[in-house]
């Protein structure tokens, strides 16, 4: 089941499913500040994907040490449908005061920066935190939407390299509430 809204030149569709699956450019890791894998969407990209995705991250772990909350960096997708991945580190949901909604908007902006560079036409997203990080759904949807309008309008050289962006919810209750979202974006 999909839906979908453009925005300036950009199509953002809603996917429920498995963003493994998904065929994009880039496909967007919610990862933790390791880059080692874990659970949830990290646990199952990194399964995906294959051993190639874990020795880039290794690389990059002895490079600069990980990857910081709210920070992205990119490896290759390995067997993924998808030419690399954004690795990107939410915020632990902590009742909003430690600047998570901020840190939120700069996974969402950093990943869509990075897509840029490397020429992307299309990236999937994951509900970044909204698993163990116990950011609220509800929320969440809210702040990655905004930061995503923020970076389309008003549409720069930068951002026309992404003609699709996906937003993958695995469940229904992250797919229900991002829908609703985007009808009332409209």
């Amino acid at each position: 089941m999909e839906d979908y809204i453009k925005v300036n030149q950009t199509i953002i569709t809603l996917i429920q499913g498995d963003i493994t699956k998904v065929t994009a450019d880039v496909i967007v890791n919610a990862a933790n500040t390791s880059l080692l894998g874990g659970g949830g969407v990290d646990g199952a990209i990194h399964k995906a994907g294959g051993k190639s995705i874990l020795e880039e991250c290794v690389k990059i772990r002895e490079r600069q040490g990980g990857c910081a909350v709210g920070e992205a960096v990119i490896t290759t997708a390995g067997n993924l449908p998808a030419s690399h991945v954004i690795h990107t580190v939410g915020p632990v949901w902590n009742g909003g005061n430690n600047n998570e909604i901020e840190k939120l908007k700069s996974c969402y902006r950093k990943s869509l920066s990075l897509a840029s560079e490397y020429k992307a036409k299309s990236i999937a997203f994951p509900n970044i935190s909204t698993g163990i990080y116990r950011f609220p759904k509800q929320l969440a949807a809210e702040t990655a939407l905004e930061a995503l309008f923020d970076y389309l309008n008003p549409m720069s050289v930068e951002q026309a390299t992404i003609e699709q962006i996906y937003f993958v919810c695995f469940d229904d209750v992250n797919f229900n509430i991002f829908r609703n979202k985007l009808v009332n974006a409209l």
